[in-house]
């Protein structure tokens, strides 16, 4: 059976860190972009969850999960890149 491409968590934590760590810091003056940037990391935090869930639906299923770090990602049959 073939695997199912996700992103790799990494890819959550990296965009995460840069919302809290810088983004926040940089509009601490503005109520309404730091609520915006709070829904946002809100959002992700649910992605990530998400795929936490599938993940764990498609271990019980004995579905194997292939956790990609680019679009150009080569397998035995072809190489999938962005249109």
């Amino acid at each position: 059976m073939e695997q199912i491409p996700l992103p790799s968590p990494i890819h959550y934590e990296l965009i995460l860190q840069l919302l809290e760590r810088q983004t926040m810091s940089a509009v601490r003056e503005d109520p309404n972009l730091r609520n915006q940037v709070n829904q946002l990391i809100i959002t992700l935090r649910k992605a990530a969850a998400q795929q936490k869930h599938l993940e764990e639906i498609c271990q019980s299923s004995s579905m194997a999960v292939d956790h990609r770090w680019s679009l150009n990602h080569v397998n035995n049959r072809h190489v999938t890149a962005p249109d």
